[in-house]
């Protein structure tokens, strides 16, 4: 059995085509190969979510995403959300000082890009149900809740 593979992939709007090692997870080829180091490990069991990242607009945990099932797939990491300027969700989580250590943001901020993609209204709570497989030690997760819950309006 061959340790590599073909992977064709686009990322954050570039498209990338080579070999991969066949067990590297996504996580791994993004941090690794194209340094994409925003996409966080944390658990490494997909319980944190600090290293969520878009599949094809769907919140994945790249830690248990094996880089080869990206295979044709469009990928956007928290590098992609950004551009020359903070989106209205990044410039509400420092408005509402929705983060503080960082670690935990940039999954936050890609699972939040998921469901305000999704064009539908959340109540708050139905916002906690939605981010519950996020950890953040620091926030007490309200200021992450009002931070999304005003980019809903």
């Amino acid at each position: 059995m061959s340790e590599e593979a073909q992977l064709s992939t686009t990322v954050n709007g570039d498209q990338w085509s080579g070999t991969v090692t066949v067990r590297w997870t996504l996580a791994d080829f993004l941090r690794e190969r194209l340094r994409l180091t925003g996409t966080h490990l944390g658990c490494e069991q997909g319980v944190c979510g600090a290293c969520t990242v878009l599949v094809d607009g769907m919140a994945v945990r790249s830690c248990l995403m094996l880089a080869v099932q990206a295979d044709h797939a469009e990928v956007t990491t928290i590098e992609g959300l950004t551009g020359p300027r903070f989106s209205a969700l990044q410039d509400s989580f420092i408005r509402h000082r929705a983060f503080q250590c960082g670690f935990c943001t940039p999954g936050f901020l890609v699972a939040a890009e998921e469901i305000l993609g999704s064009g539908q209204t959340y109540s708050r709570d139905e916002l906690r149900e939605l981010l519950i497989g996020h950890v953040c030690r620091c926030t007490g997760y309200e200021p992450i809740i009002e931070a999304v819950y005003e980019c809903l309006a």
